[in-house]
């Protein structure tokens, strides 16, 4: 940093855009909690409360143990998904048995933003891949929606849950996303709510103006990610005639599905959700 007369550093200024105004910046920033890494870190799926015993099934009893080979009374993470981060110890019962003694807890469970993420399903790897990012961009809800190009006929829901839970537990995230059944289109299309349609054919000179347009509206937002194959002209003129839609183009480039996914959820927290610093 550059420094007058020798004396303390000269203040660093920056320019910041017009409609943004000094100190604005700092005001709405929520810092980034503090999470500990080094600790393993379970979802368990039961009521948390200091001074009881949340019993592990034998997949994380064996990862603990044998994976791990952590020993009695070591130090584990453990949260629900409703009542925060627990800090709890280790209880050996048996070869395969083990239960976590919770007391402690260290995060209150914050609120969660009610963002719906809707794309079409992809195979294993890259729908793999598309959720566990949904889980650490801060979706709410995982929604597999059927239109005209997907490629995918099923999907395995137990999948999809096991990988959300996974993204949760290795990037510190508190909540744990909701898995839908795959529905249709016109049925995603839900009028009570803020559509962000993705399509790379959309007549959008710029996302984030079409985003910040509809900032001060005040519904719950669902962002609709579409197939490799994009949408079918019917679907397009469907959706166009909703007066809930509002269509945008990620950038000049065509995007592979599960990098659009990361593109959108990323400008949506930026500009509508938990990155923007607003309630």
């Amino acid at each position: 940093m550059r420094r007058e007369g020798g004396g303390r550093p000269a203040e660093t200024r920056v320019a910041l855009p017009e409609r943004v105004k000094p100190g604005h910046l700092l005001a709405t920033i929520n810092p980034m909690p503090r999470y500990e890494f080094r600790m393993p870190r379970l979802f368990v799926d039961v009521p948390l409360t200091a001074g009881t015993d949340a019993v592990l099934d034998r997949n994380q009893a064996n990862y603990l143990l044998n994976v791990l080979r952590l020993r009695q009374g070591a130090t584990v993470l453990v949260f629900n998904g409703r009542e925060g981060e627990w800090h709890g110890s280790l209880s050996v019962a048996g070869k395969r048995g083990a239960v976590i003694r919770l007391e402690t807890c260290l995060r209150p469970q914050p609120r969660t933003a009610d963002l719906h993420f809707l794309f079409a399903p992809l195979k294993h790897a890259r729908l793999d891949y598309l959720v566990q990012k949904a889980v650490e961009m801060g979706a709410s809800h995982l929604q597999p929606v059927m239109t005209r190009h997907t490629q995918v006929a099923r999907v395995n829901l137990d999948r999809m849950r096991a990988n959300a839970i996974e993204a949760a537990e290795q990037c510190g995230v508190l909540h744990v996303p909701t898995v839908g059944e795959a529905i249709g289109l016109e049925a995603a299309a839900c009028a009570d709510r803020l559509l962000i349609f993705c399509d790379e054919s959309a007549e959008v000179a710029n996302p984030v103006d079409a985003l910040s347009a509809v900032r001060l509206r005040h519904s719950p937002i669902s962002i609709l990610i579409g197939p490799e194959g994009g949408f079918a002209d019917e679907e397009r003129s469907m959706l166009a005639r909703l007066p809930n839609v509002v269509p945008i183009a990620l950038g000049p480039r065509i995007l592979r599905a599960d990098t659009a996914a990361v593109a959108a959820l990323a400008l949506v927290q930026a500009i509508l959700g938990d990155w923007s610093g607003a309630d």
